[in-house]
């Protein structure tokens, strides 16, 4: 049997098939739609392109970004707001003639890293995205835990722990409240606290101050410290509450090499005991885990 997956994005919509041991078969985008009727169309079109190419019919799962959730049955919580009180799992099943699975792209992203990327093996994967905005999914032993309401994992929008003076009450969310973790440790955070301190050379994205850090820029190299420092308290609390097997980072900040040696030994100053071993590594499938975790969504046979 195949796996199809779809990852349902802000500006295009990809399917992948994927075989029982992994192996991808197809791949494939369109642009994506910006409307609820084109959404199902669009999802439509990438299923019956990808199985009149393989000549297989496939289980189907698509992660969105936002929620299911579990009293209405609507989605909820996402920055497709046109999929907003839309069963889509159930309106995508009759179009289809299959069931069908919808999951947070974040918890698509856990699962993907557990089943055979970074946490390959591992019981509870956490996994953190350091993008645009921050995000996180738990997979355990391969599957979504979506919790009781749906929405385990919006580590995101609790606030900065252990914060200092001079960090309260300085950030206000999208979300309506002030201090989220999303506003400093997302790589958009990143270059907020850099530009912040030197309005004079705003930096455009994580990558010019990272640049800047390689020429020995005193202003950048402060601005990281800050942010290891601030990340490592978010992970510290992280693990204090949940104590995954292994934590896997994904998103822009991600591939910023300079993080991962530094945060073991920051992340145990922190957490209760004072001691951590749980590993903190980079995602193995990069931009396709969250595509390659919503066809991961039905249990392996």
């Amino acid at each position: 049997m195949i796996r199809l997956g779809i990852d349902l994005g802000g500006t295009k919509t990809e399917i992948v098939a994927i075989a029982e041991d992994g192996t991808e078969l197809y791949r494939h985008r369109e642009p994506s739609a910006h409307d609820y009727p084109g959404t199902l169309t669009t999802i439509a079109k990438l299923v019956n392109m990808a199985e009149a190419e393989l000549g297989e019919r496939g289980s189907l799962g698509v992660g969105i970004p936002g929620v299911v959730s579990p009293f209405t049955g609507l989605v909820k919580n996402g920055n497709s707001t046109w999929l907003h009180g839309h069963p889509l799992d159930k309106d995508l099943g009759e179009l289809l003639d299959r069931d069908v699975r919808v999951a947070n792209d974040a918890n698509c992203f856990a699962v993907s890293e557990a089943i055979d990327g970074a946490a390959a093996g591992k019981g509870f994967v956490l996994g953190v995205i350091l993008g645009t905005g921050c995000g996180a999914g738990i997979a355990v032993n391969g599957q979504v835990h979506t919790g009781g309401n749906g929405i385990a994992g919006e580590l995101g929008h609790t606030p900065l722990p252990w914060m200092t003076p001079e960090e309260f009450r300085s950030t206000k969310c999208f979300c309506g409240n002030y201090d989220c973790i999303e506003t400093y440790i997302s790589g958009t955070g990143f270059v907020r606290d850099f530009n912040e301190h030197h309005s004079e050379t705003p930096a455009k994205s994580g990558q010019d101050i990272t640049a800047l850090i390689a020429e020995n820029h005193a202003g950048a190299k402060a601005s990281f410290e800050r942010y290891l420092d601030r990340l490592a308290r978010c992970l510290a609390q992280f693990i204090n509450i949940m104590d995954p097997d292994v934590i896997v980072l994904g998103g822009g900040m991600s591939a910023v090499d300079a993080i991962y040696p530094e945060l073991p030994a920051r992340i145990a100053s922190y957490v209760v005991g004072r001691e951590s071993e749980t590993p903190v590594v980079k995602n193995l499938h990069g931009g396709s885990s969250g595509v390659r975790g919503a066809a991961w969504l039905w249990p392996l046979n």
